[in-house]
Parts: C-alpha cells; sequence; structure tokens
C-alpha cells in the first residue's frame, strides 16, 4: 500500500455533479462507464459511489453509481458506544490494513444475506488499496480475524463500504476503531466524516444519522478539504 495515495491517470468520465441530481428522485442516478481507480474516486468526490445493479452474481449486471435521496452518515462525535460494547472492545484488537483482502472476502461472502460484492467490485477496490485510497480496519482476538470493515479515505471522509463478524460485535469494535483511528470526537471538530451510504436500525443505534442529498452534497467539499488522517498511514500507532 502507498502512502500518501497516489494519484491515477484522470477519467475520461464524466460524473453527474450536486445540480444535476438537484430534484433527482431516485437513489440511482447513473449507469455503466468503469471501476477503473480514477472514475472511482471522482465519483466520490461529487458523492456517488458503484454497486451493482440487480442480482450481483448476474453475468452481465449493469454498475450503477448511487447517491441516496437520504444519506446515512455518522459524525465522529456521534458515535454511541454502550456499556456491552465498550467491554467488548478489551476483547479484540483493533488492526488497520492488515489483512485487507481477506477483510473484502468475508464481506462478499456469497452466504451473506444481499450480498452485492462481485469480483469486478473486488478487484476495484484491492487496486484502490494498492494505490493507498481503500483501507480496512480489522479486529482480531487470539490471532483470528473475526471482523471488520473498509472503505475510501479521501480528505475528511471515510466512506465505508461494508463490514462483517465472525465474533459478536466484532464489526461494531472495528467501527470504534476506525472513529479512533480517525481522531474520536477532535476529528469532528476538523470536519471529518464517516459516510455508510443508508441507514438501518442497527447503525442508527451507534449513532448513525440522515442527511438529505442536497445537503451531503453541500457540505461533501468542505470535508474533502481536510487532510487525510494520519492514522491511516501505515506504521501509525
Amino acid at each position: 500500500m502507498r502512502w500518501p495515495p497516489v494519484d491515477p491517470p484522470p477519467t475520461a468520465w464524466v460524473f453527474p455533479d450536486a445540480d444535476a441530481l438537484a430534484g433527482v428522485e431516485d437513489d440511482l442516478v447513473a449507469l455503466g462507464a468503469d471501476l477503473e481507480p480514477a472514475s472511482v474516486l471522482e465519483a466520490y468526490r461529487r458523492g456517488l459511489f458503484p454497486m451493482p445493479v440487480g442480482d450481483p452474481g448476474a453475468r452481465h449486471s449493469p454498475i450503477g453509481w448511487w447517491s441516496p435521496e437520504r444519506r446515512g452518515v455518522l459524525p465522529l462525535d456521534g458515535l454511541r458506544v454502550s456499556r456491552s460494547l465498550r467491554r467488548a472492545c478489551r476483547d479484540f484488537e483493533v488492526r488497520v490494513d492488515t489483512a485487507f483482502d481477506a477483510v473484502i472476502d468475508a464481506c462478499a461472502d456469497p452466504t451473506r444475506p444481499h450480498g452485492w460484492i462481485d469480483d469486478r467490485i473486488r478487484r476495484a477496490y484491492l487496486r484502490l488499496h494498492e494505490l493507498g485510497w481503500a483501507h480496512s480496519v480489522e479486529a482480531w482476538r487470539d490471532g483470528r480475524l473475526e471482523g471488520g470493515l473498509y472503505g475510501l479515505a479521501l480528505g475528511g471522509l471515510f466512506a465505508g463500504e461494508s463490514m462483517f463478524h465472525r465474533a459478536r460485535d466484532a464489526s461494531k469494535v472495528a467501527l470504534v476503531g476506525l472513529v479512533d483511528v480517525l481522531g474520536g470526537a477532535a476529528g469532528a471538530a476538523e470536519g471529518r466524516l464517516i459516510d455508510v451510504q443508508w441507514n438501518s436500525p442497527h447503525l442508527a443505534s451507534l449513532g448513525v444519522v440522515e442527511w438529505p442529498r442536497e445537503e451531503y452534497l453541500a457540505r461533501l467539499p468542505d470535508v474533502l478539504a481536510v487532510a487525510l488522517p494520519t492514522g491511516l498511514a501505515p506504521g501509525a500507532p
């Protein structure tokens, strides 16, 4: 993995901006393009992310570009850590970027319900990891990878893609670790933000809230302008 991240050659694709998305009443806002590193990065900088449309196992399922009308976000000072989760944090060791491929493979497990990570997505994010843009936060216990998450770091934005657990609370522990890596509540004052795409009752219990698309896109440039967190650098304590 490179640090600082390496900028790939520019993409040839043009993604819709905030003005083009005004009034669009659908989370799916574009189809096509490619999953080259520059294309994916440009999409995130415009508030979009890729996900196959329909069955990800289908041979020709198109790549969709999504910008939810109600965006799930976690301000760093909004994380809710229950007593039981705080106790669970003591049972795991949190690591960063020591098993990125294993984390994405676990998230892509085809036996998981509502799976969407296909070989194209996997290859794209492995390349982004090699270039220094994609990161994993992992929960280990007794030498075993028990849970984790992965996503992209662009400036002050951590765009979470997926998480998994094999042991109770392991994915939650990884999320707590991510917030610590990004700077904790102090990082929130610096304008950092975790994007989780869509909210859910599970994520809401951890402090995730929803922003209208217009608000998310309006705030995004300032978030992207924040310096990358040093906690994601190789060898960071």
